[in-house]
């Protein structure tokens, strides 16, 4: 509990340390809001009206001041309302969060389904032909940028074969076949060989050979022992997805229309919407620092080792 308790601690003055750089980025980012709002709308109007909008948006005020008052109305669970739509930040950002949640947990359940099966396979039949296909086709996959696959898989399932919608309209069990496929194929590509490796390194061990001469079948030795000594490393790699995938995978939302997170702050930043930008920076922030919490927790459960070692120092 002590542990828990240090390791939050330790993680507020990060939280508060990117509230103020993402605000100054910001600000400094040398675009006008107010002159981006007025050239989209297409509207003509004059430099005393403009000033009128900047102050109304609290803009003239200086850097510092409009930096508390952001963070004091955050602190009180105020993200502001939004300098395009005047909707509340809040209530915009919860309306796209489910679409995010849904694709991160199809994404993330069908790259453990791909990679841990082939890595594991792959490191048993070291240097044998189904080892080769898997690498070459693991190859293939971490290469190919995500927006390649998304053309790729628009043009064949929805243009030629016409299975799959090509832009999603509505949150549905066919609209998200392409977009998880998408996030999965380069995962699954990356993960399998870091699994792959892993395993071989733990089918080295001394452990491995005794429990082979005490004829203990291989396949109890694969699912007792090796699988748990990986859990560490497939736990880090999911977690850094989790991280990656809640934060709304930009270019693949943006692609398929997909409505989240993603999309959502890339129309903000074309928009130069500041308060948007900001809740989802902030988003972004609270997702990676209580994943890499609760990672770090999970070491300490998984890994007997992690404990032992902060009882001796």
């Amino acid at each position: 509990m002590v542990y828990i308790i240090k390791r939050v601690l330790q993680l507020i003055p990060i939280l508060f340390a990117i509230t103020f750089l993402s605000f100054a980025m910001m600000r400094l980012a040398g675009s006008d809001v107010v002159e981006q709002k007025m050239l989209n709308t297409g509207q003509v109007i004059s430099e005393t009206q403009l000033e009128m909008a900047r102050e109304q948006l609290g803009l003239n005020s200086p850097f510092l001041v409009q930096y508390f008052r952001w963070l004091g109305n955050l602190l009180h669970g105020d993200m502001g309302v939004s300098y395009v739509s005047g909707k509340d930040v809040f209530e915009t950002f919860v309306s796209k969060l489910p679409a995010t949640i849904l694709l991160t947990v199809t994404s993330i359940v069908l790259t453990v389904i791909i990679s841990i099966p082939l890595g594991v396979i792959s490191a048993v039949y070291q240097n044998k032909f189904i080892d080769y296909i898997i690498r070459f086709f693991s190859f293939i996959g971490n290469s190919l940028p995500n927006f390649f696959v998304s053309l790729v898989l628009m043009y064949f399932l929805g243009i030629k074969l016409g299975w799959l919608p090509i832009i999603s309209k509505d949150i549905n069990s066919t609209s998200i076949i392409m977009p998880t496929l998408t996030l999965a194929i380069a995962m699954s590509s990356k993960y399998l060989r870091q699994v792959r490796t892993t395993v071989l390194d733990e089918l080295s061990k001394d452990y491995i050979v005794g429990a082979k001469a005490r004829g203990v079948k291989f396949s109890v030795t694969l699912m007792g022992s090796v699988l748990r000594a990986t859990l560490v490393t497939i736990i880090t790699l999911l977690a850094l997805s989790i991280g990656s995938l809640l934060g709304g995978t930009a270019i693949v939302e943006s692609i398929f229309m997909w409505d989240g997170v993603g999309k959502m702050a890339v129309d903000a930043i074309n928009m130069r919407d500041y308060p948007i930008i900001q809740a989802y920076v902030m988003w972004m922030a609270i997702i990676y620092v209580l994943v890499n919490l609760i990672t770090d927790l999970s070491y300490r459960f998984l890994d007997p080792r992690i404990r032992l070692g902060d009882r001796e120092s």
